[in-house]
């Protein structure tokens, strides 16, 4: 490549990153979007029937559903394996769409920190130095996520196993779906909602308090681990609520990651968050009425 290649595209730095941010979020998005649809698909008579062949119906020990394929549930022993125990690879298969999900859903609201890391990173180039690339930032930020993934997936095993879910990955306890809407709701008025939020919202002034740019790739990526562990705070809570909606509930997934982009774009100071918590905690107090 020519140094006047280069340059150009140097100076289009801020289009490559959004570029690659939109080819990342389509592609987790599209992923996720294939599972709900392949759990969704009523499986076909003659799969119907090979499961019940040869059951008989009057014997209880033939009634154990715990290793029959379930209508509808093509990808039941990999996505959801609810009426069984998990196997390892039950658990890897988890993670990876736990993880696979966190990119998609929180590559949007981390977009303005990245592009303008690409931005400061173009001129320090031009004027003769060198910060560490916008790449070991973003990957220091989805190592948490990817820590996150792992205690959801962990989350989930339980709840599994306690039978507190439907193939929907969505709790079948009202009680619980209650207490998790209630606590999220109280999170999003909490002091530590606030912090984190804050340093969300303003990538120069969470720069400007961590000792700004990093010239060498570890630095960097231990101030993406940094910037995502302040992410991590603010929207946890709001993860949670995958689990009374569904984890593989495709709108549920899409409000709550529009809730949280525009919490952390639209300047709107605390109001939003406090708001919704006064919702989610309406909503949560209605279930747990409903469930008494």
């Amino acid at each position: 490549m020519t140094d006047t290649a280069l340059e150009a595209v140097l100076r289009r730095d801020r289009a490559v990153v959004a570029a690659a941010l939109v080819v990342i979020a389509v592609l987790a998005w599209a992923y996720v979007l294939w599972l709900a649809a392949d759990m969704s698909m009523p499986a076909t008579p003659a799969q119907a029937g090979g499961d019940m062949a040869g059951m008989n119906m009057s014997d209880p020990s033939t009634m154990d559903m715990s290793g029959m394929d379930m209508p509808g549930m093509d990808m039941g022993e990999a996505v959801a394996p609810a009426f069984r125990a998990w196997a390892a690879a039950d658990f890897g298969f988890i993670f990876a769409m736990w993880a696979v999900m966190m990119v998609g859903m929180m590559t949007p609201s981390v977009a303005p920190m990245l592009l303008l890391y690409a931005g400061v990173g173009r001129k320090a180039a031009a004027s003769g130095r060198t910060i560490a690339s916008t790449g070991w930032f973003f990957s220091g930020y989805l190592l948490v996520w990817i820590g996150f993934s792992l205690a959801a997936t962990g989350a989930q095993w339980l709840l599994a196993r306690l039978a507190l879910l439907d193939p929907m990955m969505a709790t079948n306890s009202g009680i619980l779906g209650g207490v998790i809407l209630i606590a999220a709701g109280i999170y999003q008025w909490t002091p530590m909602k606030g912090v984190c939020l804050s340093q969300c919202q303003a990538p120069i002034a969470f720069l400007t308090r961590h000792g700004g740019f990093r010239t060498a790739p570890l630095g960097a990526l231990r101030l993406g681990i940094a910037h995502g562990a302040y992410c991590l705070g603010c929207c946890w809570a709001l993860m949670a609520l995958l689990f009374v909606g569904g984890v593989m509930n495709v709108l549920w997934i899409a409000a709550i990651a529009i809730l949280i982009l525009l919490e952390k774009t639209v300047p709107t100071g605390r109001a939003l968050p406090r708001i919704s918590g006064a919702v989610m905690v309406a909503t949560g107090v209605w279930l747990l009425a409903g469930a008494g």
